[in-house]
């Protein structure tokens, strides 16, 4: 596979800003868009605006046509068995707090939820909420030394027979990878809901929900060459079938009158109002990108740039790694001994080289590392050894500064 041409694809990568080419290794934040995203969004807006499953024009029913063959695109990705089982949303976040609200009804006082230590803050606060509403409690998996889910503590907490255990498909602070399928095997042996956030694994994985037999796998667009602004929430359907809607309104009715509402059926049920049309095309279209390049060839390319950016940070002086293991997908967090965050990435960037820098709403994880916050790299399908290499020189140059 041709690298080189791929990276091409995406035209905000060729800039230059302050005379330096722009490196960007902040993918895990939101991933650059191929032309073919952007191209496809525009002839949208150019020929098509109109709303979806309302009018009888022509154009309605052209926009209809493409948002639900994108749902039946997003099946097939995630390998779900029914289209109803694919609801678009606005991204990973609303997905979970679709969830958690629809699930709040089923929730009693004294009931756990099981949350992964690595959990970014979308799949902690909804539930920390429904919590107090129900009465329900929170119980954190702890971290093994290694930065790793602690398994023997997982499988005591599950001897409390939580209700919900929501997990991490991937840490978007750290890149560990959970041993996803066998944490929601264990959870399904005491009958757990399991509610996977899957935003950093999405593009880089080939995700089979029907393998995975999770509940619920929620995921962003932006997160996978797609748009801002949407997200999928896969839920088994029986599962999803009685969740209490979160938005209630447009589209989702069957009938309404003054004395009451009938809902409509799976998926119109959790769509209220009109939906981001354009940014669902654009999604469609996001999918034909990856899947064009062997998932196999994406994850072999991705690995030998993520092992070669953590052998030339570990190679580094004063650098302190966290979590960094083999099997990691597409982020290393590090710090300057000594030096905060904020600074390294500020200098960083003066030299046009984008990373992250903060808690990564990853708080907990953070105190847990014992930290206020920490640096991160993040690659994607469009990074290059040439990034690396520019990174690890303006770091050089950042350490000489500031040490």
């Amino acid at each position: 596979m041709d690298f080189t041409q791929v990276r091409t694809q995406f035209p905000t990568l060729a800039q230059t800003l302050n005379d330096y080419p722009l490196c960007y290794l902040d993918t895990a934040a939101t991933s650059h868009k191929p032309q073919q995203v952007l191209d496809a969004m525009t002839q949208f807006y150019l020929k098509t605006n109109a709303n979806v499953h309302r009018a009888a024009h022509q154009l309605s029913s052209q926009a209809t046509r493409e948002y639900e063959a994108v749902r039946e695109q997003v099946r097939r990705f995630i390998h779900a068995k029914r289209r109803e089982e694919v609801i678009f949303t606005h991204g990973t976040t609303e997905a979970i707090n679709m969830v958690a609200h629809g699930l709040k009804k089923d929730l009693k006082s004294g009931q756990i939820i099981l949350i992964d230590s690595l959990a970014h803050h979308a799949n902690i606060v909804p539930w920390q909420v429904i919590a107090q509403e129900t009465g329900a409690m929170i119980k954190p998996i702890p971290l093994a030394a290694d930065g790793r889910l602690d398994l023997l503590a997982y499988e005591t907490l599950l001897l409390e027979k939580p209700a919900i255990v929501a997990l991490s498909h991937v840490s978007n602070a750290l890149g560990i990878l959970n041993p996803i399928q066998e944490l929601i095997q264990k959870a399904k042996t005491v009958g757990a809901i399991t509610v996977i956030d899957g935003a950093q694994a999405v593009a880089h994985l080939d995700i089979d929900v029907q393998q995975l037999e999770c509940d619920f796998y929620a995921f962003s667009g932006h997160k996978m060459y797609g748009p801002t602004g949407i997200g999928i929430l896969y839920g088994r359907f029986k599962a999803l079938d009685s969740l209490t809607p979160l938005i209630t309104g447009g589209e989702m009715i069957q009938s309404v009158s003054f004395e009451k509402t009938e809902f409509n059926v799976l998926p119109n049920r959790l769509e209220a109002g009109t939906p981001p049309i354009a940014e669902v095309i654009g999604l469609g279209e996001a999918i034909t990108f990856l899947t064009h390049i062997p998932q196999t060839i994406r994850a072999e390319h991705e690995s030998a740039l993520l092992h070669y950016l953590q052998q030339q940070l570990a190679n580094l002086p004063d650098i302190v790694l966290y979590g960094v293991h083999k099997d990691n997908i597409g982020a290393v967090a590090f710090n300057v001994y000594g030096e905060h965050h904020q600074d390294v990435g500020t200098l960083l960037d003066q030299q046009a080289i984008a990373i992250r820098c903060g808690h990564h709403c990853a708080m907990p994880l953070m105190q847990t590392l014992n930290i206020k916050g920490c640096c991160r790299a993040s690659i994607g399908i469009y990074t290059n050894k040439q990034d690396i290499d520019n990174f690890v020189d303006g770091l050089k140059m950042v350490k000489d500064i500031l040490l």
